[in-house]
């Protein structure tokens, strides 16, 4: 209890509910909220192929607003940084880099490495070398990590260009060398935007359908053309471990490329003209190629035309020869699928693609290697005797996995698994994988019979993972090990090939994530690393998992978060509700529980959690499932079902005698921001609501949305019911909205946010519009993650905490109301 007042009272302290929101730009929060942006969590981890290396590195999670105010262009769907033709904004950056030697426990501080940010991290498939990406302000350039002389240099002088690869190089399977893609352009002149070239930009339809969704960042003129073709194009090249670089055919724009398992040819996809202006560059004209190791091209596999007229349907796919990979079982074997139903699904065939194979030297037609009924998902490669193939369909959310016999695909299929998609109980795991002979990725087949599967362990109960053992001879399985209460266990890796020896991410309520090393037949259990708590701030947060029931029998659940030393005698709190609507199609599947109650309790900046410090109780991600019953589309029932899950959470809570009922608010991004406005519309359960990065006039995404595949022609009404901008009228409680004005999410346009706020300011509601100079769909910047935290705390203060309604909120400079 004393633990919870001093809290309560520092942050008070520090912010005391004023009159009106400061009109002075960019704010900073109460302190114990500021700290949540700054606290250090735990580093990435890369493992060593023979699982000797632990590579971690430390994350950089947030920019600073002088790095999102760089030169950032917009073309063909992506955002790139023209000074060293990376992409910009990728999530997976890092700042330093220590290795860890899993057996001694050792550790190696890597030094020598210039200023820039860390990506692209991998391992070399012997583990001798850790290859990763040196981003600096005008080149990215390859660096490597020698285990044996422990030391980190530069490989070659050569800038990389991710502009249309995000990871610009690839080890040779055999470790010997490393194929990247060279920036092409770097350093020279770029292309000017002459007035005196501008011309009429003019498209025009056929008369064939071309249903697309709502992408951004487009190409919109022959000058965004130029400019894309410029920083897009690159050359591929050999790179040796000595750093002696060699080119390797002909610059192009070149998409996708991967080497051939026995390290002798390439799968090159590079981009044709013309261009579109209404897709981004993954549905643009294609040339995929093999080519030999210095650029000879050894056979065309495909001309894809430009795929702006895929049929609608998220399982509908470009027609003609897709998805080109290297059979990982063998030395050099190309598979690529071909759809047998004119890419739609809703077409009645027996089967809807085929796969076919082509070996080397590449002199024969393509093979039937294997008939998908439904649409082909995935093959994850084992030996010539065992592999698992996957297909899947939207329409009910199915998936099904086969163990197939590569040398006779389509004989003797055993069906290894079948489910909902969104069926946690019946998710089977993943499969274990290792290096084979030739240093590919396959499963780990151990005695030609045995694959290891590793899974979160959905139940009744709450995620409890495991480690499995799959006989394929008799396609049964047998549980090797299970996580146990009160800890939150999962295998990261085997050691051995029986499953006794395991590396492990162990973690509680209490207890940050750390490695450790299992020994199930010695039954001993060492820590590996010690990473500190991040938050000790709010050590004292207690957490439980809730059961609850809608009004239609569905099971909900959620995660109730009391603040430290709060105690039933204090009385109901206040509370902070953050979730997200998810869509099935099956209540039972709805029902379950997707969490575990042992995991750490992390308090991340990005949603509910750091309002525990004011006092505030959270009920994190009660569910909100949209389900379609008796024939209908879940959207049909949207409104109806949303309303219903929201008033269960809230009952729960205030029969727990945890929540004051007048007193509880609603939150989330994105599609939670969606939900957010329709709640406040259509009922009165809450007091006040946050929304961040929503969309709220479905007409705006006329060609789906979200889990909604029927065009606004084909379901007008259920488009118009679901938009909260049609019901503005109803809304009735203050509502926050905070937009980034670089949103380049498809539907979610900062004009949703501008427009929607212009209604409520129109209609005479309370309502504050936050618009982030240089944010995307998610936030980077501190000085804006601060912001949002302040906009989010005074909000709370005046519209959740208050019993008095406040003024007017005065804009802040910078700031949009």
């Amino acid at each position: 209890m004393k633990a919870f007042k001093l809290l309560f009272a520092l942050v008070i302290g520090a912010a005391v509910c004023t009159p009106s929101f400061a009109n002075q730009g960019y704010q900073t929060p109460s302190p114990a909220l500021a700290a949540v942006v700054d606290a250090k969590l735990a580093p990435s981890s890369y493992l060593s192929n023979d699982g000797q290396w632990l590579a971690l590195f430390d994350r950089k999670r947030i920019d600073t607003l002088q790095d999102l105010a760089k030169e950032e262009l917009k073309l063909a769907g992506i955002k790139l940084n023209p000074a060293n033709f990376s992409r910009s904004r990728e999530r997976n950056k890092f700042t330093s880099l220590v290795l860890k030697h899993v057996e001694t426990g050792s550790e190696i501080v890597v030094s020598g490495l210039p200023n820039g940010i860390l990506r692209s991290p991998s391992w070399s498939s012997d583990s001798q070398y850790l290859a990763f990406v040196v981003e600096q302000a005008t080149s990215a350039n390859l660096w490597v990590y020698n285990v044996s002389t422990k030391q980190a240099r530069q490989l070659s002088d050569t800038s990389l260009n991710s502009v249309l690869t995000s990871t610009p190089y690839t080890w040779l399977p055999d470790s010997s060398a490393i194929v990247a893609n060279a920036a092409v352009n770097i350093g020279k002149t770029r292309i000017s935007n002459d007035s005196t070239q501008v011309v009429p930009v003019i498209q025009q339809s056929s008369g064939e359908k071309a249903p697309a969704r709502t992408y951004q960042n487009l190409l919109t003129s022959p000058y965004d053309e130029a400019q894309f073709k410029f920083f897009a194009q690159s050359q591929l090249t050999y790179i040796p471990l000595s750093g002696q670089g060699q080119p390797i055919g002909q610059p192009g724009l070149i998409k996708s490329f991967s080497v051939s398992p026995d390290s002798t040819n390439i799968l090159v996809g590079m981009i044709d003209e013309p261009f579109s202006y209404q897709v981004p560059y993954s549905r643009f004209a294609a040339t995929w190629q093999i080519w030999g190791m210095r650029g000879y091209t050894l056979a065309e596999l495909a001309k894809q035309p430009l795929a702006d007229n895929i049929p609608q349907g998220y399982d509908s796919v470009r027609t003609g020869r897709r998805e080109f990979q290297w059979r990982a079982d063998q030395g050099a074997e190309v598979i690529w699928a071909e759809a047998q139903d004119g890419g739609d699904m809703k077409t009645d065939v027996p089967y809807h693609d085929h796969l076919y194979s082509l070996r080397a030297p590449f002199k024969r037609d393509a093979k039937l290697f294997a008939k998908v009924e439904r649409r082909f998902d995935s093959i994850s490669w084992g030996n010539g005797n065992v592999a698992l193939l996957s297909e899947w369909r939207f329409s009910d959310r199915q998936e099904r996995v086969f163990v197939i016999q590569p040398r006779n695909a389509d004989k003797n299929r055993v069906l290894f698994s079948e489910r909902s998609y969104n069926d946690a109980y019946k998710d089977p795991g993943y499969p274990i994988y290792e290096k084979n002979d030739l240093g590919a990725d396959v499963l780990k087949v151990v005695g030609g019979r045995y694959l290891f599967l590793r899974g979160n362990g959905a139940s009744e109960q709450g995620n409890i993972p495991f480690l499995d053992r799959y006989d394929v001879k008799t396609n049964t399985t047998t549980r090797v090990w299970q996580s146990e209460a009160p800890y939150y266990e999962r295998v990261r890796a085997m050691l051995d090939d029986e499953g006794e020896r395991l590396i492990t991410i162990r973690e509680s309520k209490t207890e940050q994530p750390n490695f450790f090393i299992r020994d199930l037949d010695d039954k001993t259990l060492t820590q590996l690393t010690t990473f500190e708590h991040p938050y000790p701030e709010f050590k004292g947060v207690t957490k439980e998992l809730i059961r609850y029931k809608r009004d239609d029998g569905v099971e909900l659940s959620g995660t109730l978060y009391l603040p430290p030393g709060y105690d039933a005698t204090q009385g109901p709190l206040p509370v902070l509700m953050w979730a997200y609507p998810l869509e099935y199609k099956d209540k039972a599947v709805a029902s379950q529980m997707r969490e575990s109650p042992y995991e750490f309790t992390y308090i991340g900046y990005w949603g509910p959690m750091p309002y525990l410090a004011k006092g505030v109780a959270v009920f994190d991600d009660p569910k909100m499932p949209i389900v379609g019953v008796d024939g209908k589309e879940p959207n049909d029932l949207f409104r109806k079902q949303l309303v219903a899950s929201a008033k269960a959470a809230v009952d729960v809570l205030v029969e727990k005698g945890v929540a004051d009922k007048d007193k509880i608010a609603i939150a989330g991004h994105s599609y939670g921001a969606f939900m957010v406005a329709n709640l406040l519309a259509h009922s009165d359960l809450f007091k006040t609501g946050i929304a961040r990065s929503g969309a709220y006039n479905r007409t705006l995404t006329p060609f789906g949305f979200q889990g909604e595949e029927r065009d606004f022609w084909q379901a007008q009404d259920v488009y118009a019911a679901m938009s909260p901008f049609f019901h503005a009228e109803k809304i009735n409680e203050p509502m926050l909205m905070i937009h980034g004005q670089e949103d380049p999410n498809s539907g979610t346009f900062p004009m949703q946010s501008e427009r929607m706020y212009a209604a409520l300011k129109g209609l005479g509601k309370e309502a504050r519009l936050v618009m982030l100079p240089y944010e995307a769909h998610g936030y980077r910047a501190r000085k804006s993650l601060l912001h949002v935290l302040w906009e989010q705390e005074q909000w709370l203060d005046k519209y959740l905490l208050s019993d008095e309604k406040p003024a007017e909120p005065v804009a802040a400079e910078g700031v949009t109301q």
